[in-house]
């Protein structure tokens, strides 16, 4: 049976404790540093997660064995250093970051034009510096996120960055969530949202991602569409130690109905994944099995 996302992302209080100790400590080099040990246990010793991004780099990119092997530590290490800018940028704890932002301009014209709007992601690179940026954007940005990523983590992260730049939308069971969001957009704010992950018995869209079938999540669409604003799809991928690059599309609205923006959304996330195939972090079984003909 098909393994499916729990609702919970890796990286837990223990490990964003120990590195913020390192960062305050010492410097971001040696906590880069502590994070090459810390990649390759994870390679050896999370065999779910690891089977599952070797699967994607041999089995959909197509690598050899030892690249796709290397790449495994790579994702991972990645992932690490996205868990610790997160923890430096938004603490103020390390102060060199330097970003590049295309379309930006289609972000301010949701602002300035006071419609509002949905910022679709995906989990690649680091969403959570992206949502650090868009303060620049003099606006409310609320970040809407499930119950399980919003326990005893995000507690210890509020201790540690202290001012909140964004809001919290916590998805729950009873939808009472809708109602937030829906209040947020009357209020010409902008709510950012994934779009590529899904708990098991969500509302899904079967779509061609990397010429396979794909499930994505209908939620985020589906809102866009009913409250009938604009959307964009935003990322935020690391390039070099201290530097970021966001990019955003042009907004649009949903006139052409829920599947044909999933199909977007999934041709956008494939470019991107294909521009930084080590930043996408989805540690499971992400399409569904090849039917034979």
């Amino acid at each position: 049976m098909k393994k499916l996302w729990s609702g919970k992302t890796r990286g837990g209080v223990l490990g964003h404790k120990i590195f913020v100790f390192i960062i305050k400590r010492f410097r971001l080099r040696v906590a880069f540093f502590v994070l090459h040990f810390v990649a390759a246990y994870f390679v050896f010793f999370s065999p779910t997660s690891t089977r599952a991004i070797y699967q994607f780099f041999r089995k959909v990119l197509h690598y050899s064995r030892i690249k796709s092997f290397f790449k495994i530590f790579k994702n991972y290490y990645l992932f690490g250093q996205t868990l610790i800018d997160k923890v430096a940028m938004m603490a103020g704890i390390v102060k060199q970051y330097t970003f590049d932002f295309d379309g930006e301009e289609h972000l301010r014209a949701m602002v300035e034009n006071k419609t509002g709007g949905m910022l679709i992601s995906a989990h690649i690179g680091n969403w959570e510096i992206a949502g650090h940026m868009l303060q620049r954007l003099n606006c409310k940005v609320n970040v809407v996120m499930y119950e399980a990523e919003h326990e005893n983590l995000k507690k210890y992260m509020s201790s540690v960055t202290g001012k909140k730049y964004v809001n919290v939308i916590v998805m729950r069971a009873d939808m009472s969530h809708i109602f937030e969001i829906s209040e947020a957009l009357k209020n010409k704010e902008l709510i950012c949202i994934h779009g590529d992950r899904f708990v098991p018995g969500a509302k899904v869209i079967p779509t061609d991602f990397f010429g396979r079938k794909a499930f994505f999540p209908s939620g985020p669409f589906y809102m866009a569409s009913k409250f009938d604003v604009p959307y964009a799809f935003v990322y935020a991928m690391k390039e070099r130690s201290t530097h970021y690059h966001l990019y955003s599309t042009p907004q649009k609205k949903c006139e052409n109905g829920v599947n044909t923006m999933v199909a977007e959304y999934a041709a956008e996330l494939e470019k991107m994944v294909l521009k930084y195939p080590e930043q996408w972090f989805n540690y499971y079984d992400f399409w569904t099995p090849v039917e034979k003909k």
